[in-house]
Protein backbone atom coordinates (compact mmCIF):
# COMPACT_ATOMS: atom_id res chain seq x y z
CA UNK A 1 0.00 0.00 0.00
CA UNK A 2 2.63 2.33 0.78
CA UNK A 3 3.80 2.44 -3.07
CA UNK A 4 0.61 2.73 -4.40
CA UNK A 5 -0.52 5.63 -1.84
CA UNK A 6 2.74 7.53 -2.75
CA UNK A 7 1.98 6.93 -6.25
CA UNK A 8 -1.44 8.42 -6.22
CA UNK A 9 -0.48 11.40 -4.03
CA UNK A 10 2.49 11.84 -6.42
CA UNK A 11 -0.29 11.84 -9.40
CA UNK A 12 -1.95 14.14 -7.30
CA UNK A 13 0.94 16.57 -7.05
CA UNK A 14 1.67 16.28 -10.99
CA UNK A 15 -1.47 17.16 -12.04
CA UNK A 16 -1.16 20.42 -9.55
CA UNK A 17 2.64 21.24 -10.78
CA UNK A 18 2.96 24.63 -11.27
CA UNK A 19 -0.09 25.85 -8.75
CA UNK A 20 1.59 25.85 -5.48
CA UNK A 21 1.67 23.26 -2.73
CA UNK A 22 -0.87 21.21 -1.76
CA UNK A 23 -2.14 20.50 2.53
CA UNK A 24 -1.20 16.69 3.32
CA UNK A 25 -5.38 16.84 4.63
CA UNK A 26 -6.21 17.53 1.49
CA UNK A 27 -4.04 14.57 -0.69
CA UNK A 28 -5.34 12.27 2.18
CA UNK A 29 -9.01 13.43 1.88
CA UNK A 30 -9.16 13.36 -2.25
CA UNK A 31 -7.60 10.06 -2.23
CA UNK A 32 -8.64 8.59 0.66
CA UNK A 33 -5.45 8.04 1.78
CA UNK A 34 -5.09 7.83 6.37
CA UNK A 35 -3.14 10.89 6.49
CA UNK A 36 -0.46 9.87 9.25
CA UNK A 37 0.57 7.15 6.76
CA UNK A 38 0.74 9.89 3.86
CA UNK A 39 2.93 12.31 6.10
CA UNK A 40 5.12 9.10 6.59
CA UNK A 41 5.33 8.82 2.63
CA UNK A 42 5.63 12.14 1.76
CA UNK A 43 8.46 12.72 4.10
CA UNK A 44 10.89 10.42 2.77
CA UNK A 45 10.00 11.12 -0.78
CA UNK A 46 11.35 14.78 0.33
CA UNK A 47 14.11 13.19 2.31
CA UNK A 48 14.89 11.66 -0.72
CA UNK A 49 14.69 14.73 -3.21
CA UNK A 50 11.31 14.18 -4.95
CA UNK A 51 9.37 16.60 -3.31
CA UNK A 52 9.57 19.96 -1.30
CA UNK A 53 7.58 21.52 1.60
CA UNK A 54 6.42 24.60 1.96
CA UNK A 55 5.67 25.78 5.46
CA UNK A 56 2.88 28.12 6.99
CA UNK A 57 -0.09 30.01 5.00
CA UNK A 58 0.08 28.41 1.86
CA UNK A 59 1.78 25.62 2.77
CA UNK A 60 2.12 22.11 1.72
CA UNK A 61 3.94 19.70 -0.71
CA UNK A 62 5.16 19.76 -4.08
CA UNK A 63 6.93 18.07 -6.43
CA UNK A 64 10.80 19.23 -6.72
CA UNK A 65 11.55 18.67 -10.19
CA UNK A 66 9.16 18.61 -13.38
CA UNK A 67 6.58 15.72 -13.49
CA UNK A 68 8.45 14.65 -16.57
CA UNK A 69 11.65 13.83 -14.70
CA UNK A 70 10.19 11.57 -12.25
CA UNK A 71 9.57 7.94 -13.24
CA UNK A 72 7.53 5.84 -11.34
CA UNK A 73 10.40 3.37 -10.71
CA UNK A 74 12.56 6.43 -9.47
CA UNK A 75 9.46 6.43 -6.77
CA UNK A 76 9.04 1.96 -6.39
CA UNK A 77 12.81 2.22 -5.41
CA UNK A 78 12.53 4.72 -2.88
CA UNK A 79 9.33 3.41 -1.06
CA UNK A 80 11.11 -0.02 -0.84
CA UNK A 81 9.14 -1.72 -3.35
CA UNK A 82 10.47 -5.21 -4.08
CA UNK A 83 10.05 -5.99 -8.23
CA UNK A 84 11.76 -8.89 -8.52
CA UNK A 85 9.03 -11.95 -9.27
CA UNK A 86 11.76 -14.49 -7.33
CA UNK A 87 14.48 -13.67 -5.02
CA UNK A 88 17.06 -15.26 -7.56
CA UNK A 89 16.52 -12.18 -9.57
CA UNK A 90 18.00 -8.82 -9.93
CA UNK A 91 21.26 -8.25 -8.31
CA UNK A 92 24.26 -10.93 -9.24
CA UNK A 93 25.05 -11.74 -5.83
CA UNK A 94 21.03 -12.22 -5.02
CA UNK A 95 20.62 -16.07 -3.27
CA UNK A 96 19.56 -18.75 -5.31
CA UNK A 97 16.40 -20.09 -4.58
CA UNK A 98 16.19 -23.27 -1.59
CA UNK A 99 14.84 -25.70 -4.39
CA UNK A 100 17.43 -24.33 -7.13
CA UNK A 101 19.86 -27.17 -8.02
CA UNK A 102 21.46 -25.07 -11.00
CA UNK A 103 20.97 -21.42 -11.06
CA UNK A 104 22.70 -21.07 -14.07
CA UNK A 105 20.25 -23.44 -16.40
CA UNK A 106 16.84 -22.45 -14.36
CA UNK A 107 14.45 -22.10 -16.73
CA UNK A 108 12.14 -20.09 -14.21
CA UNK A 109 14.91 -18.01 -13.49
CA UNK A 110 15.25 -17.23 -16.84
CA UNK A 111 11.83 -16.31 -17.62
CA UNK A 112 11.60 -14.87 -14.27
CA UNK A 113 14.66 -12.18 -15.14
CA UNK A 114 13.17 -11.41 -18.59
CA UNK A 115 9.92 -10.41 -16.34
CA UNK A 116 12.15 -8.36 -14.37
CA UNK A 117 13.74 -6.46 -17.39
CA UNK A 118 10.63 -5.48 -18.82
CA UNK A 119 9.19 -4.48 -16.00
CA UNK A 120 12.00 -2.01 -14.65
CA UNK A 121 11.45 -1.05 -18.25
CA UNK A 122 8.12 0.13 -18.45
CA UNK A 123 8.13 1.53 -15.00
CA UNK A 124 11.60 3.20 -15.62
CA UNK A 125 10.14 4.51 -19.38
CA UNK A 126 7.02 6.18 -17.41
CA UNK A 127 7.16 9.95 -15.87
CA UNK A 128 4.71 11.17 -13.62
CA UNK A 129 3.55 13.32 -16.20
CA UNK A 130 2.64 9.99 -18.49
CA UNK A 131 0.67 8.74 -15.26
CA UNK A 132 -1.09 11.40 -15.00
CA UNK A 133 -2.38 11.66 -17.84
CA UNK A 134 -3.40 8.93 -18.30
CA UNK A 135 -7.48 8.35 -18.35
CA UNK A 136 -8.88 6.10 -15.39
CA UNK A 137 -9.85 2.61 -17.17
CA UNK A 138 -13.18 1.77 -16.81
CA UNK A 139 -14.49 -1.46 -14.36
CA UNK A 140 -14.67 -4.52 -16.34
CA UNK A 141 -18.98 -5.19 -16.51
CA UNK A 142 -18.08 -8.15 -14.26
CA UNK A 143 -16.40 -6.73 -11.94
CA UNK A 144 -19.14 -3.30 -12.12
CA UNK A 145 -21.51 -6.24 -11.34
CA UNK A 146 -20.08 -7.40 -7.90
CA UNK A 147 -18.87 -4.04 -7.21
CA UNK A 148 -15.04 -5.60 -7.32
Amino acid sequence: MKAKYGLLALVRLARAYGRGPVLIADLAAVEGIPKKFLEVILLELKQQGVLQSKKGKGGGYLLSRHPEEISVGQVLRILDTNLVPVRCVGRSDAPSCDECHDRASCPIRALMTEVHSATSHILEGTTLDQLAGRPAYPLPVAAQRYQI
